[in-house]
């Protein structure tokens, strides 16, 4: 007897129109964020509107496609367009509108300020559910690559020598053609000549200035030579000598060559503290190639999001690797003022080994050591200890998480402001799904 097989029907009429609600099960997580945004504040989204005009797309539809296509790793605003189209869950967000590329763009663009408040608010709906604790917070850096090539840097002379001959081909192309013709002549390198030259304008800027900087440096070295009389060694050179070997990215000049794990990349340095629960209260992204001087301003960010947010409990811990402490920390006045600093000295692997060699310190603290020292000391006592480890699984996997699950591995925008605020919108998306995975809300 031939094996049956059930099959469907696409010609098959439905008794009453077709809803979209039906479709999409009650525990699903595009139902979750429509729950979370019915119960923000969105009144900044709303106010950038004026009232003239055509009407826009509500952005708390707008919002919701974002967040949603975000949450699965979808970040490109063509994918995000015909996912809307195509499916369900997407439809029922949107209410059955498809908005075309060019909106999701611009609403992106449109707002970057924004969209640090709608992360208040993700961190306002933890705090209300019970999921946001703040006896230990962790900070970390992570690089993410820039939408721009490590090729595409240029040296000063290259970028003048760019400029030098996009002036000359504009000249004899306007005498020839005249002014208000477009030229067709330009080199590969000047395709865009608006969008293009401006960039280098501003790569150059940039490498002008720190030139500048060190020929001041120089010239003070001259002058102290000059006044403490002949010195042994060799004399400093003039400051019209110095020159800068420094490049500059023509793609995206406000990013900048850093040191990842498999080599140099052209990228930004993401900033994040988050608690225990893995919930993020604050982020940012700086141009800094190192973590050296970034935990202050992240401690500083953190309690005014907390200030902003009306959430009153106090952090009492700082927890952060070896990359963020400097001889001059000034650990004392911190302390004071906020938590108490878990920061470690030395790599991981270093610590565990002298941890296994000499085993935990015990007794008084001597009074003269040094900085160092101290929080070496503080770091390997078992209190210490136990509280440092567990970086390990709070804001190191918060990264990964990003950076796979959201598709976080590279910035699509450019510039610092710009890149800021996709950073920000990713880790409101993260809180919200630790949020939905904790069955949390109320």
């Amino acid at each position: 007897m031939a094996r049956g097989f059930i099959k469907g029907d696409r010609q098959q009429i439905f008794l009453l129109p077709p809803s979209v609600d039906d479709w999409v099960p009650e525990d699903h997580p595009v139902r979750f964020v429509h729950l979370c945004l019915d119960q923000m504040d969105l009144r900044c989204f709303y106010e950038s509107y004026a009232s003239e005009g055509r009407p826009p797309y509500d952005p708390q539809t707008m919002l919701g496609i974002l967040i949603y296509a975000y949450s699965k790793g979808l970040r490109s605003s063509r994918k995000i367009s015909k996912a809307c189209e195509d499916e369900i869950p997407f439809r029922w967000i949107s209410g059955n509108i498809v908005p075309d590329h060019r909106a999701i763009c611009r609403f992106r663009a449109r707002h970057e300020n924004e969209f640090k408040k709608f992360f208040n608010e993700t961190l306002r709906l933890c705090s209300e559910s019970g999921l946001l604790k703040l006896g230990k917070i962790f900070l970390d850096g992570t690089k993410v690559k820039a939408n721009a090539a490590l090729s595409a840097n240029r040296t000063l002379d290259h970028i003048n020598k760019i400029l030098e001959e996009a002036e000359t081909i504009d000249r004899e192309e306007d005498k020839e053609y005249g002014e208000a013709e477009r030229g067709d002549r330009l080199p590969k390198e000047l395709a865009d000549p608006k969008e293009r030259i401006k960039r280098i304008k501003a790569a150059k800027k940039r490498l002008d200035n720190e030139l500048k900087q060190k020929q001041d440096k120089q010239a003070k070295k001259v002058e102290d030579h000059k006044a403490f009389g002949p010195r042994k060694g060799r004399k400093p050179k003039s400051p019209d000598e110095i020159t800068t070997k420094k490049k500059a990215n023509i793609t995206d000049p406000e990013s900048r060559i850093m040191k990842g794990r498999k080599g140099f990349v052209q990228a930004y340095n993401c900033q994040a503290v988050c608690t225990e629960d893995q919930i993020i209260v604050s982020a940012d992204v700086t141009q800094e190639e190192n973590d050296l001087h970034q935990l202050e301003p992240m401690l500083k960010q953190t309690e005014s999001t907390l200030r902003e947010t009306e959430i009153d409990e106090k952090v009492k811990a700082l927890v952060a690797d070896a990359g963020y402490f400097r001889e001059d920390l000034d650990i004392k006045t911190i302390e004071e003022e906020g938590p108490e600093l878990f920061v470690c000295t030395k790599k991981s692997h270093k610590l565990r080994n002298e941890l296994k060699d000499k085993g935990n310190p015990t007794g008084r603290i001597p009074n003269n050591i040094s900085n160092r020292d101290r929080m070496d000391r503080r770091i390997l006592t078992k209190r210490g200890y136990n509280i440092y480890r567990k970086r390990s699984y709070t804001i190191e996997p918060v990264f990964g998480q990003i950076k796979q699950c959201l598709n976080l591995d590279s910035f699509l925008r450019r510039g610092l402001k710009a890149v800021k605020s996709e950073c920000i919108l990713a880790c409101s998306i993260s809180n919200l799904m630790k949020l939905f995975r904790k069955k949390a809300m109320v």
